[in-house]
Parts: C-alpha cells; sequence; structure tokens
C-alpha cells in the first residue's frame, strides 16, 4: 500500500469485520474462525469489503499458517459478492492498421532517439572542456557526460554570465538543448518506449510504471523474466520474447549516463528520466509535463475516424491479447489465453474483444467446426455386395446425400475411388484440404469422414489398421493416444461389427501386423 486512504480503507473494513464477527457471538481471533461463520458475514458484506477481508485473511495465513484448512480454502476462492462496473463494455482492442502504426511511431521516435543518443556519445569522445576550447556540441557533450545535464544558463553561471549573456555566447543555447535531450532521455521517450514494452509484453500498465532494474531477471544472454506488480492480485511474472528483451537492452543502455547522476533511489527504477526545463530534477513516476494525449497530437497518431487517436493504457494490453501470435500453442495442453485469467475473465474481457475482420474468421471457424461434428456423428456406411450391386436404387437417400451420379457409382463399384480402408464419393470435394487438390487425410482419417464408404473388400485394411491403433496404444500414454487416435479407434468398432465375423476371423490370419502393411509418413512408424 502506497497511499494513506488506501491504508484506512483497510483499517475500516477490519473494524467491521471483527465487530460484525463479535456480534455473531465469534470469541478469538482469525485462527479460530470456522468456514459457516465466515461465509455467513461474507455474503453480507459488500464487494469492497469482502475483497479487503479476504486479502488480509490470505496475507495473514501466508504468514502464519494459522488458519483452518477448510477457511484457507474459503478464502481463496471466488468472492460472493463480484465487483458491479457501472460500465459492463470491455474494452475494443485497436484494429490492425491502428495497432500496427502504434507500434511503428514508437519504434520511430526510439531509433531517432538513439541516434541522437549515439551521436552524442561519439561527440563526446572527441570534445574537451568547453571552459577553455570552445562551446562547440562535442565540448558540451564532453561537459555533460562527465558532470550530467546542464542548460547555457547554469552553465554560464559558473563564469559569471547572465542568462542572456550565456544564452547568446552560446550560439543561443540550442547546443547545450540538442546535447542534454540526447543523452538524458525526456519523458516523451519514456511514453514512447512504455508503450512499445506494453505491446511487445501484455504487461498491465500499472505494472510496467512501476518496474524497477531489480525486477529484471536474466536467464542467460537472450532471455529474460520479469517480476512486476498487478493492483488487483499481487505480484506476477512472465519471460518476454526476443524482441521485447531487445528493448529492454536499448533502454538500459539509453539511460545509463542518466543512472550516474540519479541518486540512489531513482537510478533503482527502470524509467528513469530528466526533464530539460528542470534542471537536476529526476523523475521516475507519472510525468507532470508530458501527457499521452500530447505525445499523440505531435507523433501525429490518428484513429479510425481520422481524429488523434484515444489511447487508453489498459486497450495496449487487450489489443496485445487479441492480435499476439498463438501458432506455437496448437496441440498443447493450455487451454487459456493467459493463466492468470479465469476462463470467465477471458470470454468477457479478450475472446469477445475482436476486430470486425477477426469476428468474421472466428465465425468461420466456429461453423466449419459446427460442420465437421454433425459430419462425424453421422452412422458410418457400411454395404454389402448387394448394396453395392444396387447402389443408385436401395439407398436413394445416400446417393443424393453424397451428390453422387452413375459415373461415380460406377467408380465406386468397381474400386477406381478406393483409398485405403474405403471408398471415397469426391476425393476432391476439399474436406481436408484445398477443395479441387487430391486429399491429403492420413489413411485413418477416413474412418470418421461423411464421404467415405465401406465395402466387403476394405476389411483387411480395416483389421490392419486395427492392428496400427493397438501398437500405437501400447507405446503411447493413454491421454496422447486418446487425444491423437481415440475417435478413429472408436469408429472402426463400430464398422467392423456390420462385417461377417466369419470372413473377419479369416482375413485375421493374413494380417501380419506390422508398418509395412499400411502407408506410412517415417515419423509414423511403431518399430
Amino acid at each position: 500500500m502506497d497511499a494513506e486512504t488506501t491504508v484506512e480503507e483497510f483499517v475500516r473494513a477490519m473494524r467491521l469485520f471483527a465487530a460484525a464477527m463479535a456480534k455473531r457471538g465469534h470469541v478469538g481471533g482469525a485462527a479460530e474462525l470456522t468456514r459457516p461463520a465466515l461465509v455467513e458475514q461474507l455474503w453480507a458484506t459488500g464487494h469492497r469489503h469482502e475483497s479487503m477481508i479476504r486479502r488480509m485473511l490470505a496475507a495473514f495465513d501466508q504468514d502464519t499458517q494459522a488458519l483452518r484448512p477448510e477457511v484457507r480454502e474459503l478464502v481463496g476462492g471466488r468472492a460472493y459478492n463480484p465487483q458491479r462496473r457501472r460500465d459492463k463494455k470491455p474494452l475494443l482492442p485497436y484494429d490492425e492498421t491502428v495497432w500496427s502504426r502504434l507500434q511503428e511511431v514508437c519504434r520511430a521516435e526510439i531509433q531517432e532517439a538513439w541516434s541522437q543518443f549515439r551521436e552524442a556519445r561519439a561527440a563526446a569522445e572527441e570534445g574537451r572542456d568547453p571552459y577553455q576550447h570552445g562551446w562547440s556540441y562535442e565540448n558540451l557533450c564532453w561537459w555533460m557526460v562527465r558532470h550530467g545535464p546542464e542548460n547555457a544558463v547554469s552553465l554560464g553561471k559558473r563564469v559569471g554570465w547572465t542568462p542572456t549573456m550565456a544564452y547568446f555566447r552560446m550560439g543561443r543555447g540550442g547546443d547545450a538543448q540538442r546535447a542534454c535531450t540526447a543523452l538524458f532521455p525526456s519523458a516523451s521517450l519514456v511514453i514512447a518506449y512504455q508503450l512499445l514494452f506494453g505491446a511487445y509484453t501484455g504487461i498491465v500498465p500499472d505494472g510496467i510504471a512501476d518496474l524497477g532494474v531489480e525486477d529484471l531477471e536474466w536467464a542467460g544472454d537472450a532471455a529474460m523474466l520479469v517480476n512486476y506488480l498487478k493492483g488487483r492480485t499481487a505480484e506476477e511474472s512472465v519471460t518476454v520474447s526476443p524482441r521485447a528483451v531487445r528493448l529492454v537492452e536499448r533502454w538500459l543502455e539509453h539511460s545509463a549516463v542518466s543512472r550516474r547522476f540519479a541518486a540512489q533511489r531513482e537510478a533503482s527504477e527502470l524509467w528513469l528520466r530528466h526533464d530539460y526545463t528542470d534542471l537536476g530534477v529526476w523523475w521516475t513516476g507519472p510525468s507532470r509535463h508530458e501527457s499521452i494525449q500530447g505525445w499523440v497530437r505531435r507523433a501525429g497518431l490518428k484513429g479510425g475516424d481520422g481524429t488523434p487517436l484515444r489511447i487508453h493504457r489498459h486497450m495496449i494490453r487487450t489489443s496485445f491479447e487479441s492480435h499476439r501470435d498463438r501458432k506455437n500453442w496448437f496441440g498443447s495442453g493450455r487451454g487459456r489465453i493467459d493463466p492468470n485469467h479465469s476462463p470467465r475473465v477471458e470470454g468477457d474481457h479478450y475472446l469477445t474483444a475482436a476486430t470486425p475482420a477477426q469476428k468474421d474468421a472466428l465465425e468461420a471457424i466456429v461453423e466449419e467446426a459446427q460442420g465437421d461434428l454433425l459430419r462425424k456423428a453421422l452412422p458410418p456406411t457400411v454395404l454389402s455386395d448387394d448394396d453395392l450391386a444396387q447402389l443408385a436404387e436401395n439407398l436413394p437417400e445416400l446417393v443424393s446425400r453424397l451428390g453422387l451420379d452413375d459415373a461415380a457409382i460406377a467408380e465406386l463399384v468397381g474400386g477406381q475411388r478406393d483409398v485405403f480402408v474405403a471408398a471415397c464419393a469426391d476425393p476432391l470435394a476439399g474436406l481436408h484440404g484445398p477443395k479441387g487438390k487430391p486429399c491429403p487425410a492420413r489413411p485413418w482419417v477416413c474412418l470418421l469422414c461423411p464421404l467415405s464408404l465401406f465395402a466387403p473388400r476394405h476389411a483387411a485394411n480395416l483389421l490392419r489398421m486395427k492392428a496400427f491403433f493397438a501398437r500405437q496404444w501400447r507405446q503411447m500414454p493413454a491421454a496422447q493416444f486418446m487425444a491423437v487416435f481415440g475417435p478413429y479407434a472408436h469408429r472402426i468398432e463400430q464398422i467392423l461389427t456390420s462385417y461377417d465375423p466369419a470372413e473377419l476371423a479369416r482375413l485375421a490370419t493374413v494380417v501380419t501386423d506390422t508398418d509395412d502393411e499400411i502407408p506410412l509418413y517415417p515419423e509414423e512408424r511403431t518399430a
């Protein structure tokens, strides 16, 4: 807690809680609390005080381990009185164009300031004492690198000049200001760094603003763990991406000269900055002379409606979650965007906060998935020899559903459309690949494909596929097998029940139970 009013609120909540529990007949301290008594009190408490009570009890138990197990479980659970927000609409993310433009502007300002910083450092290497060798830009950089930020007035005082004399004798003070702003980052530059860092990491704004140098933990030369404080919960940490690591490295080098002259307390903060108008004063908290909207107007950032972009720092996080690249998550057991969020929070604040293009893409994915579920729910089409001979006459519903003509029926009956375990009604339908191209699906995928027809001639290959599943079951963990092959193994049992058991027993004698019987890629082999 860093505000007196916050402390007063917690003390007031504590007093009200203690008085209410005493009125209910509770005797003793927090260690003697029972779950029923605490439940009754929390139900009767508003959201704000319930949150404070839970946080205080959790902190007390963290230090003493004194709460009863059932009370500890209750304290760590969800609140009975959720926060009621007047504005229930979640912050919408920036669209792709504005999001890209915001990052481009930040990168451009950072790159320009970095170039000026490097030029000033190089000039300082070539400069000399300005009081002996003149007031050139190189000499001014040399002096500030060794003595800290200066302006024309402060430099002139050392030789007894008035502000007006110093201003004109130093070329109207331009070189002094240029050297100072190049060597010591200003509030405007810090805003660009913070916005870009938020766009790269998705850390909450208060967590970014309060970062200290000690909160950066290096794990090797290219990996960094950032510990930050999220106001609504507690301390959290995240491993940042390589580009965020490079950005932090650049900032640390960019602010290295400033840290040599700031006091120890200010130098330990990450976002150290200097204002040329307040000589020798170092800022680490919120800026007093630079607003984000002022920075937006100078940068010329426009929103989708052509007006100056309205930047909300929490929208940076929302946009990061909305636009982040998740291609490396496919196949993983992680089911949520952020493990620190509940599914409900993510659904309300991130998954529903999408741009129109993203909404269209999501709806298309949902429609396709629903179609897949409906198709997989259809029973397998297993035909006998007589059914194949009289396909068009005896199975009109099947012919209509699959869109078969006489030529296609002839090819199905004759085996020209056979794949490994079935006959395909339309190999170019594009259910598992580009439409108009041969289907690229693996042999077992046909078991759940609605275009598959299973004839007696496929029985041997179905037994070979069943043996392949058995070999995979023996070598794979159960959870992994069920995720990869489970639905197909279940479907093949349904299909084989439609075949003659005597014929299956005869064919089982010719199945060698080896991978050579099935068209497999090298990585799919079980041997």
